[in-house]
Protein backbone atom coordinates (compact mmCIF):
# COMPACT_ATOMS: atom_id res chain seq x y z
CA UNK A 1 0.00 0.00 0.00
CA UNK A 2 1.37 3.41 -1.01
CA UNK A 3 2.08 5.93 1.72
CA UNK A 4 -0.40 8.83 1.67
CA UNK A 5 2.41 11.37 1.48
CA UNK A 6 4.33 9.55 -1.28
CA UNK A 7 3.98 11.08 -4.77
CA UNK A 8 2.00 9.03 -7.26
CA UNK A 9 3.38 7.89 -10.62
CA UNK A 10 0.92 10.20 -12.38
CA UNK A 11 2.21 13.18 -10.45
CA UNK A 12 5.83 12.25 -11.16
CA UNK A 13 5.09 11.77 -14.83
CA UNK A 14 3.25 15.09 -15.05
CA UNK A 15 6.07 16.91 -13.27
CA UNK A 16 8.62 15.40 -15.61
CA UNK A 17 6.52 16.35 -18.59
CA UNK A 18 6.07 19.92 -17.40
CA UNK A 19 9.80 20.14 -16.78
CA UNK A 20 10.50 18.97 -20.32
CA UNK A 21 8.07 21.48 -21.83
CA UNK A 22 9.62 24.21 -19.68
CA UNK A 23 13.11 23.20 -20.89
CA UNK A 24 12.05 23.34 -24.54
CA UNK A 25 10.39 26.75 -24.07
CA UNK A 26 13.53 28.13 -22.37
CA UNK A 27 15.63 26.80 -25.26
CA UNK A 28 13.29 28.51 -27.71
CA UNK A 29 13.58 31.81 -25.87
CA UNK A 30 17.38 31.57 -25.90
CA UNK A 31 17.29 30.85 -29.62
CA UNK A 32 14.77 33.60 -30.28
CA UNK A 33 16.00 35.75 -33.17
CA UNK A 34 14.90 38.99 -31.57
CA UNK A 35 16.96 38.24 -28.48
CA UNK A 36 20.12 37.07 -30.24
CA UNK A 37 19.86 38.09 -33.92
CA UNK A 38 22.39 36.47 -36.20
CA UNK A 39 22.04 38.97 -39.00
CA UNK A 40 22.27 42.27 -37.20
CA UNK A 41 23.16 44.92 -39.70
CA UNK A 42 23.55 47.60 -37.06
CA UNK A 43 26.25 45.86 -35.02
CA UNK A 44 29.75 47.13 -35.64
CA UNK A 45 32.34 44.80 -37.11
CA UNK A 46 34.15 44.71 -33.78
CA UNK A 47 31.29 42.64 -32.30
CA UNK A 48 31.99 39.52 -34.44
CA UNK A 49 33.71 37.88 -31.50
CA UNK A 50 30.62 38.45 -29.35
CA UNK A 51 28.37 36.90 -32.02
CA UNK A 52 30.63 33.83 -32.19
CA UNK A 53 30.42 33.44 -28.42
CA UNK A 54 26.62 33.65 -28.58
CA UNK A 55 26.48 30.94 -31.26
CA UNK A 56 28.72 28.66 -29.17
CA UNK A 57 26.47 29.30 -26.18
CA UNK A 58 23.42 28.33 -28.26
CA UNK A 59 25.03 25.06 -29.44
CA UNK A 60 26.04 24.24 -25.87
CA UNK A 61 22.45 24.65 -24.65
CA UNK A 62 21.14 22.40 -27.43
CA UNK A 63 23.72 19.74 -26.50
CA UNK A 64 22.73 19.88 -22.83
CA UNK A 65 19.07 19.61 -23.79
CA UNK A 66 19.76 16.46 -25.83
CA UNK A 67 21.69 14.88 -22.96
CA UNK A 68 18.84 15.60 -20.55
CA UNK A 69 16.32 14.03 -22.91
CA UNK A 70 18.46 10.89 -23.33
CA UNK A 71 18.94 10.63 -19.56
CA UNK A 72 15.23 11.00 -18.81
CA UNK A 73 14.29 8.48 -21.51
CA UNK A 74 16.86 6.04 -20.12
CA UNK A 75 15.50 6.31 -16.59
CA UNK A 76 11.96 5.91 -17.88
CA UNK A 77 12.82 2.70 -19.72
CA UNK A 78 14.39 1.17 -16.59
CA UNK A 79 11.26 1.66 -14.49
CA UNK A 80 8.21 -0.57 -14.71
CA UNK A 81 5.40 1.85 -15.24
CA UNK A 82 1.78 1.17 -16.00
CA UNK A 83 0.68 1.60 -19.58
CA UNK A 84 -1.20 4.76 -18.81
CA UNK A 85 2.01 6.38 -17.46
CA UNK A 86 3.80 5.56 -20.69
CA UNK A 87 0.93 7.05 -22.65
CA UNK A 88 1.06 10.19 -20.47
CA UNK A 89 4.80 10.50 -21.03
CA UNK A 90 4.30 10.11 -24.78
CA UNK A 91 1.73 12.90 -24.64
CA UNK A 92 4.17 15.30 -22.97
CA UNK A 93 6.94 14.29 -25.38
CA UNK A 94 4.68 14.94 -28.37
CA UNK A 95 3.62 18.30 -26.93
CA UNK A 96 7.23 19.30 -26.33
CA UNK A 97 8.22 18.31 -29.83
CA UNK A 98 5.32 20.30 -31.33
CA UNK A 99 6.30 23.42 -29.37
CA UNK A 100 9.91 23.03 -30.41
CA UNK A 101 8.95 22.67 -34.08
CA UNK A 102 6.71 25.75 -33.95
CA UNK A 103 9.51 27.83 -32.44
CA UNK A 104 11.98 26.60 -35.04
CA UNK A 105 9.57 27.38 -37.92
CA UNK A 106 8.98 30.87 -36.48
CA UNK A 107 12.70 31.42 -36.21
CA UNK A 108 13.39 30.34 -39.80
CA UNK A 109 10.63 32.62 -41.11
CA UNK A 110 12.03 35.58 -39.18
CA UNK A 111 15.59 34.95 -40.35
CA UNK A 112 14.37 34.63 -43.91
CA UNK A 113 12.70 38.03 -43.73
CA UNK A 114 15.70 39.56 -42.00
CA UNK A 115 17.99 38.11 -44.65
CA UNK A 116 15.83 39.65 -47.35
CA UNK A 117 16.01 43.07 -45.68
CA UNK A 118 19.75 42.77 -45.25
CA UNK A 119 20.12 41.58 -48.82
CA UNK A 120 18.05 44.53 -50.01
CA UNK A 121 20.39 46.94 -48.25
CA UNK A 122 23.42 45.19 -49.76
CA UNK A 123 21.84 45.41 -53.22
CA UNK A 124 21.30 49.15 -52.68
CA UNK A 125 24.92 49.63 -51.65
CA UNK A 126 26.14 47.53 -54.57
CA UNK A 127 24.01 49.64 -56.92
CA UNK A 128 25.45 52.82 -55.44
CA UNK A 129 28.95 51.36 -55.56
CA UNK A 130 28.60 50.96 -59.33
CA UNK A 131 28.27 54.75 -59.62
CA UNK A 132 31.97 54.85 -60.61
CA UNK A 133 30.97 53.18 -63.88
CA UNK A 134 31.02 55.80 -66.62
CA UNK A 135 32.27 58.57 -64.30
CA UNK A 136 35.57 60.24 -65.20
CA UNK A 137 37.44 62.85 -63.21
CA UNK A 138 38.97 65.88 -64.96
CA UNK A 139 42.24 65.14 -66.75
CA UNK A 140 45.64 66.43 -65.69
CA UNK A 141 45.51 69.48 -67.94
CA UNK A 142 42.14 70.67 -66.71
CA UNK A 143 43.09 70.06 -63.07
CA UNK A 144 46.28 72.08 -63.53
CA UNK A 145 44.37 75.00 -65.08
CA UNK A 146 41.74 74.93 -62.35
CA UNK A 147 44.34 74.83 -59.58
CA UNK A 148 46.47 77.65 -60.97
CA UNK A 149 43.57 79.98 -61.70
CA UNK A 150 41.23 79.31 -58.79
CA UNK A 151 43.07 77.66 -55.87
CA UNK A 152 46.22 79.80 -55.97
CA UNK A 153 44.25 83.06 -55.89
CA UNK A 154 42.36 81.81 -52.83
CA UNK A 155 45.65 80.99 -51.09
CA UNK A 156 46.93 84.54 -51.71
CA UNK A 157 43.83 86.00 -50.03
CA UNK A 158 44.26 83.57 -47.13
CA UNK A 159 47.75 84.84 -46.31
CA UNK A 160 46.62 88.44 -45.89
CA UNK A 161 43.48 87.46 -43.99
CA UNK A 162 45.19 85.35 -41.36
CA UNK A 163 47.82 88.05 -40.73
CA UNK A 164 45.03 90.49 -39.92
CA UNK A 165 43.14 87.99 -37.73
CA UNK A 166 46.21 87.07 -35.68
CA UNK A 167 47.04 90.70 -34.93
CA UNK A 168 43.49 91.67 -34.06
CA UNK A 169 42.97 88.55 -31.88
CA UNK A 170 46.05 89.41 -29.81
CA UNK A 171 44.74 92.93 -29.22
CA UNK A 172 41.26 91.65 -28.32
CA UNK A 173 42.59 89.08 -25.84
CA UNK A 174 44.81 91.68 -24.18
CA UNK A 175 41.76 93.89 -23.70
CA UNK A 176 39.84 90.89 -22.37
CA UNK A 177 42.48 90.29 -19.69
CA UNK A 178 42.32 93.92 -18.63
CA UNK A 179 38.54 93.84 -18.04
CA UNK A 180 38.68 90.60 -16.03
CA UNK A 181 39.34 90.34 -12.32
CA UNK A 182 42.51 88.30 -11.82
CA UNK A 183 41.39 87.07 -8.41
CA UNK A 184 37.93 85.82 -9.40
CA UNK A 185 37.80 85.41 -13.21
CA UNK A 186 39.28 82.81 -15.51
CA UNK A 187 42.83 83.44 -16.73
CA UNK A 188 43.11 83.64 -20.52
CA UNK A 189 46.35 82.67 -22.28
CA UNK A 190 47.66 83.43 -25.77
CA UNK A 191 45.79 82.07 -28.79
CA UNK A 192 46.88 79.07 -30.87
CA UNK A 193 46.23 79.00 -34.64
CA UNK A 194 44.71 75.76 -35.93
CA UNK A 195 42.54 74.45 -38.74
CA UNK A 196 42.50 74.51 -42.53
CA UNK A 197 43.52 78.15 -42.96
CA UNK A 198 46.76 77.65 -41.06
CA UNK A 199 47.37 74.24 -42.64
CA UNK A 200 47.24 75.93 -46.07
CA UNK A 201 44.41 73.96 -47.64
CA UNK A 202 41.30 76.10 -47.10
CA UNK A 203 39.75 77.40 -50.33
CA UNK A 204 36.11 78.02 -49.44
CA UNK A 205 34.91 81.61 -49.40
CA UNK A 206 34.38 83.53 -47.26
CA UNK A 207 37.64 82.59 -45.57
CA UNK A 208 37.39 81.67 -41.89
CA UNK A 209 40.30 81.48 -39.45
CA UNK A 210 40.18 79.21 -36.39
CA UNK A 211 41.96 80.08 -33.16
CA UNK A 212 41.80 78.39 -29.77
CA UNK A 213 42.43 80.17 -26.47
CA UNK A 214 43.49 78.14 -23.41
CA UNK A 215 42.09 79.32 -20.09
CA UNK A 216 42.52 78.27 -16.46
CA UNK A 217 40.76 79.00 -13.15
CA UNK A 218 42.17 81.49 -10.63
CA UNK A 219 44.31 80.22 -7.79
CA UNK A 220 43.95 78.14 -5.70
CA UNK A 221 41.64 76.24 -8.06
CA UNK A 222 42.72 73.99 -10.91
CA UNK A 223 41.24 71.74 -13.61
CA UNK A 224 41.57 67.98 -13.82
CA UNK A 225 40.81 66.61 -17.28
CA UNK A 226 39.67 63.04 -17.75
CA UNK A 227 39.43 61.71 -21.35
CA UNK A 228 37.44 58.66 -22.38
CA UNK A 229 40.56 56.49 -22.55
CA UNK A 230 40.90 56.65 -18.77
CA UNK A 231 37.20 56.39 -17.90
CA UNK A 232 34.93 53.90 -19.69
CA UNK A 233 31.74 55.73 -18.72
CA UNK A 234 32.72 58.73 -20.90
CA UNK A 235 31.70 58.75 -24.57
CA UNK A 236 34.61 57.93 -26.92
CA UNK A 237 36.15 61.11 -28.30
CA UNK A 238 35.02 63.16 -25.30
CA UNK A 239 36.20 63.98 -21.81
CA UNK A 240 35.16 65.74 -18.62
CA UNK A 241 36.82 68.59 -16.73
CA UNK A 242 36.46 68.65 -12.99
CA UNK A 243 37.17 71.80 -10.97
CA UNK A 244 39.26 71.12 -7.88
CA UNK A 245 39.48 73.68 -5.11
CA UNK A 246 41.20 74.10 -1.74
CA UNK A 247 38.75 71.79 0.01
CA UNK A 248 39.59 68.98 -2.38
CA UNK A 249 43.33 69.52 -2.08
CA UNK A 250 43.24 69.60 1.71
CA UNK A 251 41.28 66.38 2.06
CA UNK A 252 44.34 64.56 3.37
CA UNK A 253 46.03 67.48 5.12
CA UNK A 254 45.82 67.97 8.89
CA UNK A 255 45.76 71.75 8.54
CA UNK A 256 42.13 71.58 7.53
CA UNK A 257 41.17 69.49 10.55
CA UNK A 258 43.50 70.72 13.29
CA UNK A 259 43.81 74.19 14.79
CA UNK A 260 47.45 75.20 14.34
CA UNK A 261 49.21 77.62 16.62
CA UNK A 262 49.99 81.19 15.56
CA UNK A 263 53.66 80.29 15.14
CA UNK A 264 52.99 77.20 13.00
CA UNK A 265 52.47 77.14 9.21
CA UNK A 266 51.33 74.39 6.85
CA UNK A 267 54.08 73.51 4.35
CA UNK A 268 51.50 72.63 1.65
CA UNK A 269 49.23 75.69 1.81
CA UNK A 270 49.86 79.41 2.10
CA UNK A 271 48.59 81.71 4.87
CA UNK A 272 45.70 83.04 2.76
CA UNK A 273 44.58 79.53 1.84
CA UNK A 274 41.50 79.49 4.06
CA UNK A 275 40.51 83.02 3.04
CA UNK A 276 40.40 82.38 -0.73
CA UNK A 277 38.55 79.10 -0.65
CA UNK A 278 35.32 80.70 0.57
CA UNK A 279 35.24 83.63 -1.85
CA UNK A 280 31.57 83.87 -2.81
CA UNK A 281 32.23 86.21 -5.79
CA UNK A 282 34.11 83.53 -7.70
CA UNK A 283 32.23 81.89 -10.60
CA UNK A 284 33.87 78.62 -11.60
CA UNK A 285 31.45 77.97 -14.50
CA UNK A 286 30.46 74.52 -13.30
CA UNK A 287 27.35 72.65 -14.35
CA UNK A 288 24.44 72.91 -11.94
CA UNK A 289 24.91 70.88 -8.72
CA UNK A 290 28.25 69.46 -9.87
CA UNK A 291 31.99 70.15 -9.93
CA UNK A 292 32.28 69.60 -13.70
CA UNK A 293 33.00 72.48 -16.05
CA UNK A 294 29.98 73.33 -18.21
CA UNK A 295 30.38 73.99 -21.95
CA UNK A 296 27.30 76.21 -21.97
CA UNK A 297 28.40 78.38 -19.06
CA UNK A 298 31.91 78.75 -20.51
CA UNK A 299 30.38 79.86 -23.81
CA UNK A 300 28.26 82.55 -22.13
CA UNK A 301 31.19 83.74 -20.01
CA UNK A 302 33.46 84.05 -23.04
CA UNK A 303 30.88 85.89 -25.15
CA UNK A 304 30.29 88.38 -22.33
CA UNK A 305 34.04 88.90 -21.84
CA UNK A 306 34.64 89.45 -25.57
CA UNK A 307 31.83 92.00 -25.68
CA UNK A 308 33.40 93.95 -22.78
CA UNK A 309 36.85 93.77 -24.37
CA UNK A 310 35.59 95.09 -27.73
CA UNK A 311 33.81 98.01 -26.08
CA UNK A 312 37.17 99.02 -24.60
CA UNK A 313 39.17 99.03 -27.86
CA UNK A 314 36.51 99.65 -30.53
CA UNK A 315 37.49 103.32 -30.85
CA UNK A 316 40.85 102.25 -32.32
CA UNK A 317 39.34 100.45 -35.33
CA UNK A 318 37.27 101.59 -38.28
CA UNK A 319 35.10 98.50 -38.63
CA UNK A 320 32.24 96.75 -36.86
CA UNK A 321 32.62 93.55 -34.84
CA UNK A 322 29.63 91.26 -34.25
CA UNK A 323 28.90 87.63 -33.41
CA UNK A 324 28.06 85.73 -36.61
CA UNK A 325 26.05 83.19 -34.58
CA UNK A 326 25.45 82.70 -30.88
CA UNK A 327 25.69 78.91 -30.62
CA UNK A 328 29.48 79.13 -30.68
CA UNK A 329 31.59 80.92 -28.04
CA UNK A 330 33.56 83.23 -30.33
CA UNK A 331 32.25 83.15 -33.91
CA UNK A 332 33.13 86.73 -34.83
CA UNK A 333 32.50 88.78 -37.98
CA UNK A 334 34.45 91.87 -38.97
CA UNK A 335 32.79 94.20 -41.48
CA UNK A 336 34.77 97.07 -42.99
CA UNK A 337 33.25 100.28 -44.36
CA UNK A 338 34.08 99.07 -47.86
CA UNK A 339 31.74 96.13 -47.34
CA UNK A 340 34.48 93.52 -47.06
CA UNK A 341 33.83 90.86 -44.42
CA UNK A 342 36.32 88.67 -42.50
CA UNK A 343 35.09 85.89 -40.25
CA UNK A 344 37.03 83.98 -37.60
CA UNK A 345 36.38 81.65 -34.68
CA UNK A 346 38.15 82.22 -31.38
CA UNK A 347 37.22 79.41 -29.00
CA UNK A 348 38.11 78.83 -25.32
CA UNK A 349 39.79 75.50 -24.56
CA UNK A 350 41.33 73.63 -21.64
CA UNK A 351 44.77 72.09 -22.04
CA UNK A 352 45.15 68.38 -21.25
CA UNK A 353 48.07 68.03 -18.82
CA UNK A 354 51.33 69.18 -20.47
CA UNK A 355 50.41 68.05 -23.98
CA UNK A 356 49.15 69.86 -27.09
CA UNK A 357 45.73 68.24 -26.70
CA UNK A 358 42.85 70.54 -25.83
CA UNK A 359 39.33 70.00 -24.56
CA UNK A 360 37.05 72.19 -26.63
CA UNK A 361 33.37 72.93 -26.18
CA UNK A 362 32.46 73.80 -29.76
CA UNK A 363 34.63 73.30 -32.82
CA UNK A 364 33.58 74.19 -36.38
CA UNK A 365 33.49 71.26 -38.83
CA UNK A 366 34.15 68.79 -36.04
CA UNK A 367 32.09 65.59 -36.44
CA UNK A 368 29.53 64.98 -33.71
CA UNK A 369 30.08 61.43 -32.48
CA UNK A 370 27.43 61.33 -29.75
CA UNK A 371 24.32 63.47 -29.92
CA UNK A 372 23.45 62.39 -26.37
CA UNK A 373 26.54 64.09 -24.89
CA UNK A 374 25.64 66.60 -22.15
CA UNK A 375 27.07 70.02 -21.32
CA UNK A 376 29.82 68.49 -19.15
CA UNK A 377 31.26 66.52 -22.08
CA UNK A 378 34.07 68.27 -23.97
CA UNK A 379 35.42 67.25 -27.37
CA UNK A 380 39.11 66.37 -27.39
CA UNK A 381 40.85 68.27 -30.21
CA UNK A 382 43.99 66.90 -31.91
CA UNK A 383 44.26 69.98 -34.17
CA UNK A 384 47.75 70.98 -33.05
CA UNK A 385 49.10 67.46 -33.63
CA UNK A 386 47.43 67.28 -37.05
CA UNK A 387 49.00 70.58 -38.09
CA UNK A 388 52.37 69.32 -36.87
CA UNK A 389 52.00 66.10 -38.87
CA UNK A 390 51.22 67.96 -42.10
CA UNK A 391 54.18 70.27 -41.56
CA UNK A 392 56.64 67.45 -40.83
CA UNK A 393 55.42 64.98 -43.47
CA UNK A 394 55.91 67.66 -46.14
CA UNK A 395 59.67 67.36 -45.55
CA UNK A 396 59.58 63.77 -46.84
CA UNK A 397 57.45 64.52 -49.92
CA UNK A 398 58.57 65.88 -53.31
CA UNK A 399 59.25 69.62 -53.38
CA UNK A 400 56.18 70.25 -55.51
CA UNK A 401 53.82 67.70 -53.91
CA UNK A 402 50.11 67.43 -54.64
CA UNK A 403 48.76 66.26 -51.28
CA UNK A 404 47.26 69.62 -50.26
CA UNK A 405 46.10 70.23 -53.82
CA UNK A 406 44.03 67.02 -53.66
CA UNK A 407 42.41 68.10 -50.40
CA UNK A 408 41.74 71.61 -51.73
CA UNK A 409 40.04 70.33 -54.89
CA UNK A 410 37.98 67.81 -52.96
CA UNK A 411 36.96 70.45 -50.41
CA UNK A 412 35.90 72.76 -53.25
CA UNK A 413 33.72 70.03 -54.78
CA UNK A 414 32.26 69.19 -51.38
CA UNK A 415 31.28 72.80 -50.61
CA UNK A 416 29.64 73.26 -54.03
CA UNK A 417 27.69 70.02 -53.61
CA UNK A 418 26.47 71.12 -50.18
CA UNK A 419 25.02 74.25 -51.78
CA UNK A 420 23.16 72.05 -54.26
CA UNK A 421 21.85 69.22 -52.07
CA UNK A 422 22.18 70.62 -48.55
CA UNK A 423 24.36 69.40 -45.66
CA UNK A 424 24.84 65.71 -44.84
CA UNK A 425 26.81 63.62 -42.38
CA UNK A 426 30.03 64.33 -44.25
CA UNK A 427 32.37 67.16 -43.14
CA UNK A 428 35.64 68.64 -44.34
CA UNK A 429 37.28 67.01 -41.32
CA UNK A 430 36.39 63.61 -42.80
CA UNK A 431 38.03 64.62 -46.10
CA UNK A 432 41.15 65.70 -44.23
CA UNK A 433 41.22 62.41 -42.30
CA UNK A 434 41.12 60.43 -45.57
CA UNK A 435 44.14 62.37 -46.84
CA UNK A 436 46.10 61.86 -43.62
CA UNK A 437 45.63 58.09 -43.84
CA UNK A 438 46.69 58.08 -47.51
CA UNK A 439 49.86 60.01 -46.72
CA UNK A 440 51.01 57.10 -44.56
CA UNK A 441 49.87 54.34 -46.90
CA UNK A 442 51.48 55.53 -50.15
CA UNK A 443 55.20 56.06 -50.96
CA UNK A 444 56.45 59.65 -50.89
CA UNK A 445 57.26 59.62 -54.61
CA UNK A 446 53.58 59.02 -55.44
CA UNK A 447 52.71 62.55 -54.32
CA UNK A 448 54.49 64.37 -57.13
CA UNK A 449 52.39 67.11 -58.71
CA UNK A 450 52.26 65.20 -62.02
CA UNK A 451 50.23 62.50 -60.24
CA UNK A 452 47.50 64.86 -59.05
CA UNK A 453 44.79 63.07 -61.02
CA UNK A 454 45.76 59.63 -59.64
CA UNK A 455 45.92 60.80 -56.03
CA UNK A 456 42.60 62.63 -56.32
CA UNK A 457 41.04 59.41 -57.56
CA UNK A 458 42.63 57.59 -54.59
CA UNK A 459 40.96 60.03 -52.22
CA UNK A 460 37.55 59.49 -53.79
CA UNK A 461 37.92 55.71 -53.74
CA UNK A 462 39.19 55.67 -50.16
CA UNK A 463 36.30 57.84 -49.01
CA UNK A 464 33.83 55.65 -50.90
CA UNK A 465 35.24 52.51 -49.24
CA UNK A 466 34.94 54.11 -45.79
CA UNK A 467 31.35 55.16 -46.47
CA UNK A 468 30.31 51.71 -47.68
CA UNK A 469 31.93 50.11 -44.62
CA UNK A 470 30.60 52.87 -42.31
CA UNK A 471 34.08 53.04 -40.84
CA UNK A 472 36.62 55.87 -40.89
CA UNK A 473 39.09 55.70 -38.04
CA UNK A 474 40.40 58.86 -36.42
CA UNK A 475 43.91 59.48 -37.72
CA UNK A 476 45.51 60.07 -34.32
CA UNK A 477 43.63 57.77 -31.97
CA UNK A 478 44.89 54.18 -31.89
CA UNK A 479 46.98 54.54 -35.06
CA UNK A 480 49.98 52.22 -34.79
CA UNK A 481 51.53 53.69 -37.97
CA UNK A 482 51.78 57.20 -36.54
CA UNK A 483 55.35 58.58 -36.89
CA UNK A 484 57.34 59.38 -33.77
CA UNK A 485 57.74 63.04 -34.72
CA UNK A 486 54.04 63.62 -33.91
CA UNK A 487 54.88 62.96 -30.24
CA UNK A 488 51.31 62.05 -29.28
CA UNK A 489 50.79 60.92 -25.64
CA UNK A 490 51.08 57.13 -25.51
CA UNK A 491 47.70 56.68 -23.86
CA UNK A 492 46.05 57.80 -27.12
CA UNK A 493 48.57 56.13 -29.38
CA UNK A 494 47.85 52.62 -28.09
CA UNK A 495 44.13 52.84 -27.35
CA UNK A 496 41.30 51.42 -29.47
CA UNK A 497 40.66 53.23 -32.79
CA UNK A 498 37.86 55.80 -32.85
CA UNK A 499 35.32 55.41 -35.68
CA UNK A 500 34.31 58.83 -37.03
CA UNK A 501 31.48 57.23 -39.03
CA UNK A 502 29.79 55.71 -35.97
CA UNK A 503 26.69 57.86 -36.50
CA UNK A 504 26.07 56.15 -39.87
CA UNK A 505 25.76 52.79 -38.09
CA UNK A 506 22.98 54.16 -35.89
CA UNK A 507 21.24 56.57 -38.28
CA UNK A 508 20.23 54.86 -41.53
CA UNK A 509 18.50 57.93 -42.99
CA UNK A 510 21.55 60.14 -42.47
CA UNK A 511 23.74 57.44 -43.97
CA UNK A 512 21.65 57.09 -47.13
CA UNK A 513 21.57 60.88 -47.55
CA UNK A 514 25.33 61.15 -47.12
CA UNK A 515 26.02 58.31 -49.55
CA UNK A 516 23.74 59.84 -52.18
CA UNK A 517 25.40 63.23 -51.70
CA UNK A 518 28.85 61.68 -52.18
CA UNK A 519 27.94 60.08 -55.50
CA UNK A 520 26.32 63.29 -56.71
CA UNK A 521 29.53 65.10 -55.85
CA UNK A 522 31.47 62.50 -57.81
CA UNK A 523 29.24 62.84 -60.88
CA UNK A 524 29.38 66.64 -60.81
CA UNK A 525 33.16 66.88 -60.33
CA UNK A 526 34.15 67.28 -63.98
CA UNK A 527 31.31 69.69 -64.76
CA UNK A 528 32.11 72.00 -61.83
CA UNK A 529 35.85 72.10 -62.46
CA UNK A 530 35.42 72.71 -66.19
CA UNK A 531 32.88 75.44 -65.53
CA UNK A 532 35.01 77.33 -63.01
CA UNK A 533 38.13 76.92 -65.15
CA UNK A 534 36.40 78.60 -68.10
CA UNK A 535 34.85 81.43 -66.04
CA UNK A 536 38.01 82.62 -64.30
CA UNK A 537 40.03 83.78 -67.35
CA UNK A 538 37.08 85.89 -68.50
CA UNK A 539 36.83 87.44 -65.03
CA UNK A 540 40.54 88.23 -64.98
CA UNK A 541 40.33 89.86 -68.38
CA UNK A 542 37.88 92.52 -67.31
Amino acid sequence: MQHPCAPSHDRITMQAGIFKVFLVVITGIVNHPLLFPQNNATLPATDEHLLQKMKEHEENIKSQQLQLELLMNSEESQEEEPKKDIEAWDFWSALSMAIFLLIEIWRQDFQGGNTQDHGKEEDELQCLGNAWQGVSLPNKTMLAIFYDQYIRSAIYDTTKTREFVEGFADDLLEALRSVCNRDTDMEVEDSVCVGSTYENWRVNKPLVCDLIVPFAPPEPYHFKCQPWVTEQSIFPGYGTIRVYGPDDEAAGCVCGKTKLGEDMLCLLHSQDFHVKKNDGDMDLLCSKNSNFLSTDRVMKWFQTSVTKAWSKISHKYEFDLTFSHLNSPGALRVKFKSGKVISFNITPVVQYEDSDLYFISHFPNSPELYTEASNIHWILSFAVYERRFLKEIAKYLPANSCHLSCLQIMTFLYSKQCHLTGPSGLTTYHLKTVLLHLLLSRPSADWNIVMLEERLRDMFMSLEKSLLEKKLNHFMVGNGKLPNFVNLPEIFHYTEPLNLFRTFVLNRDLYQKTLAMFYEMLKNASVLINEYSMQIPAANGK
